[in-house]
């Protein structure tokens, strides 16, 4: 597949493009229909909710709320009402409003405060919030705060309000993407491969969210969903295209043609990627098991972008990767190489370092990562799932300010009232123990209809306060029973209660489903015990930590205010399974881009030292890049005006960066030194009955022209299956490693070049050997004598550590 999109690069771009726009022109069409749907079968709330919906059928609009407060006299002044009465009417007036209840009414006394300084009217419109025009809502903020002079101030609050005041969209998502691009252009060096990631990722991402936007039309989908998925899909898209075209521009620097480079990334990290994405939208669709309906509309949006993510790296990037050709390169690598020839890509430098430090202090290594892991979780202990107001908005917004005046003017419970739902019987004596009861500040029965009655109750503590959920628990256990009457609580705070309470019960559950899942998946692709077993760890050391960071930001108020998110609160009661989800996902990624090559060096030297060492060299740097672009992505979402989109970018990036900077690239290494061989680990009967699963074949021989020269990349079969190494350490007169040291292995004439290998900070090294037989290998190194020897290898792996003297090169092994 990836040769044929390279070969008709044109149809898939057309193909893309008429995806691109065609999707876009159907859900510019049809709109959105997005719908925040928190109900819960089988809880008290749910049950309320479906009696006061009996009751009352009839749909109404969203209601917001004008308030305002005076510093002298009271809300009845005439030099007040004069200014106020006249906004409310013409605010009433507006089409697409259906009603404005004003305090000034014959029934509106009870909208006033006691003190007489804050007052409130409540704007109806005909549609729900997300279906109210944006320049409806502006004429009335403009209308109402008109009406302000010095000494009155008049604010606003509502859902419809608060859509008014959010960034313009797309902005976090700009933000994201210069950000990854800046990252992209310093690890590439090169317009044109820095903008492969950003294209790819960008054309997922479109027809991702217009299409979760026509689904919005067939299924509920909140409006969180959008979001998160350009959240997740922004950054997943970008470190799929990173990993190909990363594979890609080495193969053509080891001498491979365009379209050959292209067909060996695709089958080797594109392989990895379609793995990794799989992964990822397991992972997402394990939030299915909590049964929230919520969470669907999720699932949908987010497994939606990472299905198109995967797609269009696979299919989309060869096509581009065909239309650049050798200008994915710089210039200076393109002059480098045409000058120099195929140069080695055995990592060197700061990577090869740590690695050999990881090394040789395995202990010490683990031993930090872990203590500075503990102590980022240690906040976790006090984690509190709850929902977000609009008592969390910055302070300058008109909504947190018409929250803080209702608070002050009528109760901090006044923003949340509980809706007591009774139907058939007296409720008279319901209503009496209610108002008697601790926490109530207010209580108010509605006429009844149909039989059912609700009683609205005002607790005497916020929406988001640990007094108040204990107050609903303090009417469902005692009050109720007590009464004789069946009634159930409902209304907004205790349905985000009730959520709360259910997610709390069923994250153990989820939680065992994907550690399970990712167990079983990194057994059957590493055939070990003990490395799914360290991943799993490691998997639930980076989500306490990830928590641990949002706790401290979020609802100990750490920098919020400073940050610009507004005021601490609890953790949204629905991120722990929706980060839980993308996090498997994420590490499931790293991990197995990690471990896949430490597998496959373990497979052909047998030693597991070597194999963690030589793994961590040649993939940290691009882990931590991909990590990095991530990082940038998800800190973005902090822009986005969304208090749930905000916690989950800061949460992800925080977990992005724990577990590639200190997990993947410390904690890991480090615990599989010191677990040794034991990593490898396998029953003898597991081992046969498991099935073979192969995340990223061996890279294909290469042929590089001019020379007569062949150059045969690292562990590549001949003809009859036979492929061996050469490998060891290079070591100076005075026995300390040599490091940069260039070793070529050549056929036994000296005729063909077969591979060419620099060593690492330690001194180690590995050639590829194509089959049994003697061979030419031969050194060179700075302030050394090139010098060379015959080698013989037989059918396995030849150890083979070389000291490099003044005169000669002698064979230690």
């Amino acid at each position: 597949m990836a040769r044929w999109c390279y070969r008709h690069r044109l149809v898939v771009l057309l193909l893309w493009v008429g995806a691109l726009f065609g999707v876009g022109f159907a859900g510019s069409a049809a709109g959105t229909d997005y719908a925040n749907s928190f109900s819960l079968p089988n809880t008290d709330s749910t049950r309320a909710y479906d009696l006061m919906e009996k009751a009352f059928p009839q749909s109404s609009g969203d209601t917001d709320t004008v308030v305002w407060k005076v510093d002298d006299g009271t809300v009845r002044d005439e030099s007040v009402r004069s200014r106020i009465e006249p906004a409310l009417e013409e605010i009433g007036r507006m089409e697409g409003v259906g009603e404005v209840s004003s305090p000034y009414a014959a029934q509106g006394a009870a909208q006033i405060s006691e003190n007489g300084r804050i007052a409130y009217a409540q704007v109806t419109f005909t549609e729900q919030a997300n279906s109210v025009p944006k320049e409806l809502v502006e004429d009335v903020v403009d209308t109402a705060q008109d009406a302000e002079r010095a000494g009155l101030q008049v604010e606003l609050g509502g859902q419809a309000i608060t859509r008014v005041q959010e960034p313009p969209t797309g902005i976090a998502e700009l933000v994201g993407i210069v950000a990854a691009a800046v990252v992209l252009f310093i690890a590439f060096g090169s317009l044109f491969a820095m903008l492969l990631p950003l294209v790819v990722a960008i054309a997922a991402l479109g027809t991702g969210l217009m299409a979760t936007s026509l689904l919005s039309h067939v299924t509920d989908v909140p409006e969180v969903a959008p979001l998160l998925g350009s959240l997740i899909g922004l950054g997943v898209g970008i470190d799929y295209a990173l990993f190909i075209v990363t594979r890609h521009r080495k193969g053509i620097l080891r001498g491979m043609k365009p379209e050959e480079a292209a067909v060996t990334a695709l089958n080797t990290s594109g392989r990895a990627v379609l793995f990794a994405g799989g992964t990822v939208c397991i992972a997402l669709a394990g939030m299915l098991v909590m049964n929230m309906r919520f969470l669907d509309g999720v699932v949908i949006a987010t497994s939606l972008t990472v299905v198109l993510s995967v797609l269009a790296a696979t299919t989309l990037l060869p096509a581009l990767l065909g239309l650049l050709g050798m200008r994915v390169l710089s210039r200076r690598q393109r002059r480098r190489l045409a000058a120099a020839g195929p140069e080695s890509e055995e990592a060197s430098g700061l990577a090869a370092r740590w690695s050999a430090f990881v090394e040789r202090r395995p202990r010490s290594v683990a031993v930090t990562a872990l203590i500075a892991m503990m102590i980022l979780a240690l906040p976790v202990l006090s984690l509190r799932l709850g929902a977000t107001d609009q008592g969390n908005h910055q302070e300058s917004t008109t909504t947190r300010q018409a929250y803080d005046l209702l608070a002050e003017g009528f109760g901090p419970g006044f923003n949340g009232p509980l809706q007591v739902v009774a139907e058939r019987g007296e409720t008279d004596a319901l209503v009496s123990a209610i108002r008697s009861t601790e926490g109530v500040a207010q209580v108010a029965a509605a006429p009844p209809a149909q039989g059912i009655t609700v009683i609205q109750v005002v607790p005497t503590t916020s929406p988001q306060s640990e007094q108040t959920d204990q107050l609903i628990d303090r009417l469902r256990d005692d009050v109720i029973p007590e009464s004789g009457t069946e009634a159930h609580v409902g209304g907004v705070t205790a349905v985000f209660k009730d959520f709360a309470s259910v997610t709390g019960d069923r994250l153990p559950y989820f939680i065992a489903a994907i550690i399970t899942l990712g167990f079983l998946l990194l057994l059957v692709a590493f055939r070990s015990l003990v490395v799914p077993l360290t991943a799993a760890l490691m998997n639930l050391i980076a989500a306490a930590a990830s928590f641990g960071v949002l706790v401290a930001i979020f609802q100990w108020g750490w920098g919020t205010e400073l940050l610009g998110l507004g005021k601490e609160g609890p953790i949204t009661a629905f991120l722990p399974v929706i980060m839980l989800s993308l996090l498997f996902g994420l590490s499931m990624d790293y991990q197995v881009f990690l471990v896949s090559r430490m597998h496959e060096e373990w497979v052909h030297t047998k030693d597991n030292a070597r194999a963690v060492r030589v793994g961590l060299a040649e993939t940290s740097r691009v882990i931590n890049c991909a990590a990095l672009i991530m990082i940038c992505v998800f800190s973005a979402f902090v822009l986005s005006g969304d208090m749930e989109g905000a916690m989950a970018g800061i949460g992800l990036a925080a977990a992005v960066a724990l577990d590639a900077f200190i997990l993947r690239t410390a904690l890991v290494p480090a615990a599989m030194h010191l677990l040794g061989n034991s990593n490898w680990w396998l029953p003898e009967g597991l081992e046969k009955r498991l099935p073979h699963l192969a995340v990223e074949p061996r890279e294909e021989a290469a042929e590089v022209g001019g020379a007569a020269e062949n150059v045969l990349h690292a562990r590549v079969p001949d003809d009859k299956g036979h492929s061996t190494v050469v490998h060891g350490f290079v070591r100076g007169a005075d026995g300390g490693p040599v490091e940069g040291a260039v070793l070529t292995l050549h056929s036994k004439g000296g005729g063909l070049r077969l591979d060419q290998v620099t060593s690492l900070a330690d001194g180690s090294y590995i050639v590829s050997v194509p089959a049994p037989g003697s061979y030419l290998l031969s050194a060179t190194a700075p302030g050394h004598a090139a010098r060379a020897r015959s080698v013989t290898v037989g059918e396995g792996p030849l150890v083979y550590d070389v000291e490099l003297a003044e005169d000669e090169m002698d064979a230690v092994n």
